[in-house]
C-alpha cells in the first residue's frame, strides 16, 4: 500500500473528478483554451497567483510562510502537460472524450490533475515551508512547442530544481522510474528541398534531376550514424518521407526529403544537424542541385541531474516502497519538451506506472488508452514530496 500524503489520499474522489472532467475535455496543442480556464479557475479559488505563458499556458506561484534559518531563497518548479492527441477515443467510458477526433491518449489529463491536487496541498500548507513553488501547466508539449514558451519568457530564471512526471501504462501501478542521465533522445524535425531543372526523361543531361539527388541524399544519411558514431552510442536518423517529380516521364525540378534526428546528449546533437545539411549539400553537388535545408527543434535530449534523481529514488521509496522503485533503465528514443526546461534548470523527470488490467494496459498514443486512477494520489504525493524536501534541504 503506497505512504501518500493523508490529506491527498482522502481527497482521491476529487482528482478521479477533475481527471474525468478533463478526459471528456481533450483539447490538442496551442488549443488548449478551456484546460487553461479550467485549471486558472481552480487556482483563483485556492487564492494562487499566476500568470499567462503564451495564450494557453499558466505559471502559478506559492511562497512559502515559513522563514528559511539559513536565509536561503530557493524556488522549485513543478511541470504538468496539458494538451491531447487527435486521435478517436475508442473507449466506452462514461467519462470518455467529448470531441470526435481528440483523446487524451498520452496521460496529460493525469498530469494535470495530479498537479492540481499538489498545488492545492502546497497553497494550504504555506506555513510549513520556506521557499517558492512555482506550478507550471504546460501546453503543446506533443509538437514540441510548449517549454520552449516557458523558458523564452524567463521564468525559469531564479529556479533552482525542475520536476515532472509522467504515466507509464507498460508499467505496474505505483512503479516509479527514476533513473540519472539521459533517458530520453531529443527530437529535431528537418526538411530538406532539393532543387534541379526539368527536362523531357528522354534527355536528362537537359535538366538537372531532384529526385534522384535527393534518392542519393537520403542514402547518404544513412552513413552519417553508421560511420561517424560510436556503435555503443545510440542515434536515429530516420527519414519519413520522401516527395519528388510531377509524371512519370519529367526530370524532377524539386524534392522535398522530411525526416528526424534523435540523440542522446547535447554535442551529438549539433553535431549531427551540422552533418545533415553538409551531407545535403555535398551531395546536391555532385548532381548540379541545390538545397535549402530548415529545422524544428522539438525537444532537448532529456538528461536528469543525478542529485535530483537520487532525491526522488529516496521519496518514492519512501512513498510506494523501495521494491517498486527502478533505477536503471535504457534510454528510450521517445522524447518529451520537459528536456527542454531540464537543459536551463537542474531537475528529473519520472515515470509511475498505471497499469492494473488489461483496460489499462494500453500504450501510449492508442486510442484505447486508459489508466488506473489510483495513480492520481500517488503522483500528487511525489509532486508535494519533491517539493518540500528540496526547499527543506537546498541543493
Amino acid at each position: 500500500m503506497a505512504a501518500l500524503i493523508p490529506e491527498i489520499a482522502a481527497q482521491a474522489a476529487q482528482l478521479s473528478q477533475w481527471r474525468r472532467h478533463l478526459h471528456q475535455h481533450p483539447e490538442p496543442s496551442l488549443q488548449e483554451y478551456e484546460t487553461a480556464a479550467f485549471i486558472r479557475q481552480l487556482l483563483t479559488e485556492w487564492g494562487i497567483s499566476f500568470e499567462t505563458i503564451g495564450e494557453t499556458g499558466t505559471l502559478g506561484r506559492i511562497v512559502g510562510q515559513k522563514a528559511d534559518e539559513k536565509g536561503r531563497e530557493r524556488t522549485v518548479l513543478l511541470r504538468a502537460d496539458i494538451d491531447a492527441l487527435e486521435i478517436r477515443e475508442a473507449t466506452e467510458h462514461a467519462y470518455r472524450s467529448q470531441k470526435d477526433g481528440i483523446m487524451h491518449a498520452c496521460g496529460h489529463d493525469a498530469h494535470t490533475t495530479a498537479l492540481l491536487g499538489a498545488a492545492r496541498y502546497l497553497q494550504g500548507h504555506r506555513d510549513d515551508f520556506a521557499g517558492t513553488v512555482l506550478i507550471a501547466f504546460q501546453q503543446a508539449e506533443e509538437i514540441g512547442a510548449g517549454a520552449g514558451q516557458f523558458v523564452e519568457a524567463g521564468v525559469l530564471a531564479g529556479v533552482d530544481s525542475a520536476f515532472g512526471i509522467h504515466v507509464e501504462p507498460a508499467l505496474p501501478l505505483g512503479t516509479v522510474v527514476a533513473v540519472p542521465g539521459a533517458t530520453m533522445a531529443s527530437c529535431d524535425i528537418f526538411t530538406i528541398d532539393v532543387h534541379g531543372r526539368s527536362s523531357h526523361v528522354a534527355r536528362p543531361h537537359e535538366g538537372i534531376d531532384a529526385l534522384a539527388a535527393g534518392a542519393e541524399i537520403v542514402s547518404s544519411l544513412q552513413n552519417i550514424v553508421a560511420r561517424r558514431l560510436d556503435p555503443l552510442e545510440p542515434a536515429v536518423i530516420g527519414i519519413g518521407k520522401f516527395e519528388a517529380g510531377t509524371r512519370y516521364n519529367i526530370v524532377a525540378n524539386t524534392a522535398r526529403i522530411e525526416g528526424t534526428l534523435r540523440t542522446l546528449n547535447h554535442e551529438r546533437r549539433a553535431q549531427f544537424l551540422a552533418l545533415i545539411e553538409e551531407t545535403a549539400e555535398n551531395v546536391a553537388k555532385q548532381f548540379g542541385a541545390t538545397v535549402n535545408f530548415s529545422n524544428y527543434a522539438a525537444a532537448a535530449p532529456n538528461i536528469n541531474d543525478v542529485e535530483a534523481t537520487e532525491r526522488i529514488q529516496r521519496i518514492a521509496g519512501e512513498v510506494v516502497g523501495p521494491e517498486k522503485v527502478v533505477t536503471y533503465q535504457e534510454p528510450s528514443m521517445g522524447s518529451d519538451d520537459f528536456a527542454d526546461i531540464l537543459k536551463v534548470v537542474p531537475g528529473v523527470y519520472i515515470r509511475v506506472g498505471v497499469s492494473s488490467s488489461p483496460e489499462t494496459s494500453y500504450g501510449l498514443h492508442h486510442e484505447k488508452f486508459d489508466l488506473d486512477e489510483a495513480a492520481l494520489p500517488i503522483m500528487a504525493s511525489l509532486h508535494v514530496r519533491y517539493a518540500l524536501d528540496y526547499l527543506a534541504e537546498g541543493a
